[in-house]
């Protein structure tokens, strides 16, 4: 059981029993650690405090006793902690790891109790660089996979028995070789055409998408195999690039990928229309196995056999039938019967065609009284009736129309005279505008006496000078 004292230091006891609370006259007993006991108390503390870790440093003081594990120091700028890598996980490593190397380890915390030492227990290391090429490779993964190239409903089906295959590799690897002795092996009749490429460095995305550019220009092979042997991971993130992933993905031939061991992922694995762990084993995949091939010509051979015979006897079994009623019945005999029924075949034919033709010939009559019903000049009479008809209705009711516009257009007329200013200057008023801005005069305050005025009268108009002004009071305005 763990507690924290006062202090705020952790502090550890096996038994409730040991703590007493300092009051006066109460004993107390003391509860004394021995190194052992707290080493192991503290390494289950560590060990419970903390869940396993990234951590990322340069490797120094590296030792390998023969035991097989690795114990080395992991240190930064400013501090460094002791790690132990055991055999089992160091197995496991893609690199050999050495003194200066900047490496990235998934680990535990732990205290090793005979020393005392606070330490890491590494589950897994890798140089440090791998960890960018990884999130690198889960990015492009992630964005291939949301515009659907991983989907299965898009991946080409592989041809059951190809013709020629093609290989995009390195011409020197050891995937070639293994390829051809697959194919040797299993499914001889199988033509090979290699598409050399470089499988790693720099230029090798490029040089892998001109080869297989090059393969779908010529149109020679029936399935596609790219891929290479085992190597780092640095060496196989030559398939993760994103143009040879889409490349692969436009294909309109099948192509297989098979890059590295079983346990290697590449972009390229999810793109390609199969995935084999190995370049073995996409020779398997491409081509059927002859041994079985074989096998299943010989079955179908023998089931070839037992049909002829079959058929053989059944046909032998019908001769002797047809045998055996030949001599039951002469064929002088047959020769008559069968004029006899072509006579009757004949008879009953020229009833058949009799009635045929009095079938069609009522139908003729019946079509061609339908036509003369539907003929062209009836229906043009028809409908010239129908337009004269209409004719006749659209004047009557463009001159209804017009004599109620006619009419609605006089009774406006009259409204507007009504209200219309001009009939006021025809009962003898007159409209007063000022001379200068000719603004009509409303009110006599608008003019003083030497104005000059325009007088609009019902026809024509007067200039006038304002003699004497006065208003409602009777007062003459002066001018301002």
């Amino acid at each position: 059981m763990a507690t924290v004292n006062r202090t705020g230091h952790l502090a550890t006891v096996s038994d409730s029993r040991a703590f007493a609370l300092m009051i006066p006259g109460m004993e107390t007993r003391r509860d004394i650690y021995t190194i052992s006991r707290l080493n192991s108390e503290l390494r289950q503390v560590l060990e419970g405090s903390f869940p396993l870790l990234w951590v990322q440093g340069e490797i120094s003081n590296l030792s390998a006793p023969r035991s097989g594990h690795l114990y080395f120091s992991l240190k930064d700028s400013h501090a460094q902690i002791r790690c132990a890598l055991f055999r089992n996980k160091r197995n496991l490593l893609r690199f050999a790891p050495a003194n200066g190397d900047e490496v990235l380890l998934r680990a535990r915390v732990a205290l090793y109790e005979p020393r005392g030492d606070c330490q890491l227990i590494v589950e897994h290391m890798e140089p440090a660089g791998v960890g960018s090429l990884r999130q690198a490779f889960e990015d492009l993964k992630a964005k291939l996979q949301a515009e659907g190239l991983f989907e299965s409903e898009r991946k080409l089906p592989l041809p059951a028995y190809p013709g020629n295959i093609g290989v995009i590799s390195s011409p020197s690897g050891a995937a070639v070789r293994d390829i051809l002795h697959v194919l040797r092996r299993r499914f001889p009749a199988a033509g090979v055409i290699l598409y050399p490429a470089a499988v790693q460095g720099a230029a090798a995305p490029a040089e892998l998408r001109e080869a297989l550019q090059l393969a779908l220009t010529r149109k020679e092979v029936d399935v596609l195999i790219i891929g290479r042997g085992g190597g780092s991971e640095e060496d196989l993130a030559v398939f993760n690039d994103e143009a040879l992933a889409r490349a692969i993905a436009a294909s309109t031939i099948p192509v297989i990928s098979a890059v590295g061991h079983e346990t290697d992922f590449t972009i390229a694995d999810f793109v390609a229309d199969r995935r084999a762990p190995t370049p073995s084993a996409a020779a398997e995949l491409a081509t059927p196995d002859g041994a079985n091939l074989a096998r299943h010509c010989a079955q179908l051979e023998n089931r070839l056999r037992q049909s002829v015979r079959r058929e053989l006897k059944g046909a032998r079994t019908a001769l002797q039938q047809l045998h055996g009623r030949l001599q039951r019945v002469s064929p002088q005999t047959r020769l008559y019967q069968q004029q006899q029924r072509l006579d009757e075949i004949q008879v009953r034919l020229a009833r058949s065609i009799q009635l045929v033709l009095a079938n069609r010939e009522r139908a003729l009559q019946h079509a061609l009284e339908r036509l003369r019903a539907l003929h062209p000049q009836r229906e043009l009479r028809d409908l010239k009736g129908r337009l004269e008809q209409l004719h006749r209705q659209l004047q009557r009711s463009m001159q209804r129309a017009l004599q109620a516009r006619r009419e609605r257009l006089q009774s406006m007329l009259r409204a507007l005279q009504v209200v219309s200013p001009l009939a006021t200057l025809e009962r003898g008023y007159s409209i007063v505008f000022r001379g200068e801005d000719a603004d009509v005069v409303r009110n006599s305050t608008q003019v003083a006496v030497g104005d000059a005025v325009r007088i609009r009268l019902a026809s024509g108009e007067l200039t006038a000078t304002v003699e004497s002004v006065a208003n409602e009071a009777g007062e003459s305005p002066k001018r301002s």
